[in-house]
């Protein structure tokens, strides 16, 4: 049992990325000190683009994170192809979401297995499990290697893709390639219903913490929106990319190089749990069975189910690739014109490009010169958006565990920040912040 006095601090938190901190006092069973804090250093991409042609910025702001690089690359390219008027064409548009869907399955596959399972399983890493349970850890090594595959296939490497351009792809697969990726996806599905079976055994240890907050996400009327779509939330009606200012009302605090964001409330999340809480309705049929096996439906307000939304998710990503390829080799799939010199009318202009990366909703806003050169630049970043949300989580779920011990209390919020899987070193920004 905890007395009426104690203090938490986690310097930095284990299996995130980035560096967080937790602070928690508690003086005769008051909270007086609850924040989550965030000390990395600002990274200046938003700087850095400014000056650059509009055929640089999709290689450089693919940079600001090695795992969601794919969908950094894709939003940025949105945004230049907005402000530039380049369409492109529906068979680049499937290319894409497949290419999304590799990087979700990457993510996903890897805080799931690698991050969330060993609190499950109580131990305090990966490392232990190759041991314990080696079949299981081999079955997540070899969904996230077809991950890989998938992106080398669409992107030309696994990270920071080379072959996506404004108005296409450099270099597109064959159809014999893609053919081959749609059987490798085919042949995932017990390996999938495994690590759900897995994770189900241990859904009980899931904490079942419920705090109501607002969920923001892309939607679409026809489609589990990834790739483009409206800003969709669970308390407002939905508005066009182009607005999203209104949605994030970014702010600082002094305990953070990072901003945080709000809305209808005083703060909002995004990701997995957010996009399956408005699109659940769009889920392909084994991803809605998935969820169904842990009872996953909206509203659901515990933060904590959003790894086991992410498991919903990699099952919908290789069903909706299945799909997509098929709908490739109906249309046939069509050789590419050289994409490396685009037939596109430099100008000036302002484009918002918004894209659904494994942590949520992405927006990137560029403005151009008529010589094509960036004058301004902002990046909303999925992990500064949910900064908020999880300090308010912090602080609803301290006092309904005060009863524990001050270990267990530590290892309930370090879940509760995994469970949010931050990409900490993507959500700072160029703020001078004075640490008291």
């Amino acid at each position: 049992m905890t007395d009426k006095n104690f203090d938490v601090e986690v310097h930095h938190v284990t299996r995130v990325e980035g560096h967080g901190n937790i602070y928690v006092n508690v003086r005769d069973g008051t909270i007086t000190r609850c924040e989550w804090n965030i000390s990395e250093a600002p990274r200046f991409f938003e700087a850095m683009v400014v000056g650059r042609s509009w055929r640089e910025l999709h290689h450089i702001t693919s940079r600001i994170c090695g795992i969601c690089s794919i969908g950094h690359t894709l939003a940025s390219l949105s945004a230049t192809e907005a402000a530039m008027g380049i369409t492109i064409s529906e068979q680049d548009l499937k290319l894409r979401k497949i290419a999304l869907h590799a990087e979700n399955l990457q993510s996903h596959l890897l805080h799931v297995g690698f991050l969330v399972l060993p609190d499950l399983m109580g131990v305090g890493s990966v490392i232990p499990l190759a041991s314990s349970n080696p079949k299981e850890v081999k079955t997540v090594l070899r969904l996230h290697r077809l991950a890989n595959e998938m992106s080398n296939l669409l992107c030309g490497r696994t990270t920071h893709p080379q072959r996506l351009l404004p108005g296409g792809f450099s270099k597109i697969p064959t159809m014999k390639e893609l053919s081959a990726l749609r059987a490798k996806l085919k042949a995932s599905v017990p390996d999938l219903q495994a690590v759900a079976k897995l994770l189900q055994s241990l859904a009980p240890k899931i904490p079942g913490f419920v705090r109501e907050t607002e969920f923001i996400a892309l939607t679409k009327p026809d489609e589990y929106a990834l790739y483009d779509g409206k800003i969709g939330s669970t308390d407002t009606d939905a508005a066009p990319a182009s607005e999203y200012l209104s949605y994030t009302n970014e702010y600082i605090v002094p305990q953070s190089t990072a901003k945080r964001a709000k809305h209808f409330r005083d703060s909002y999340m995004v990701g997995a749990l957010a996009r399956l809480n408005i699109n659940y309705d769009l889920l392909s049929p084994l991803a809605k069975k998935t969820a169904e096996m842990f009872g996953l439906k909206p509203v659901c307000h515990n933060p904590f189910m959003n790894s086991v939304a992410q498991l919903v998710e990699v099952v919908h990503s290789v069903e909706d690739s299945i799909k997509l390829i098929n709908e490739l080799e109906a249309a046939g799939l069509k050789s590419q014109p050289d994409y490396n010199n685009p037939d596109v009318t430099v100008k000036a202009g302002r484009g918002v490009g918004a894209v659904e990366v494994p942590r949520g909703i992405l927006f990137h806003d560029y403005a151009y010169n008529e010589k094509g050169i960036c004058t301004k630049a902002n990046c909303v970043i999925p992990t500064n958006q949910n900064h908020g949300n999880i300090e308010l989580d912090m602080k609803a779920l301290v006092p309904k565990i005060m009863g524990k011990t001050p270990k267990e209390i530590e290892l309930t919020l370090e879940m509760l920040v995994r469970a949010y899987d931050p990409c900490i070193s993507c959500s700072t920004h160029a703020v001078k912040v004075h640490f008291v």
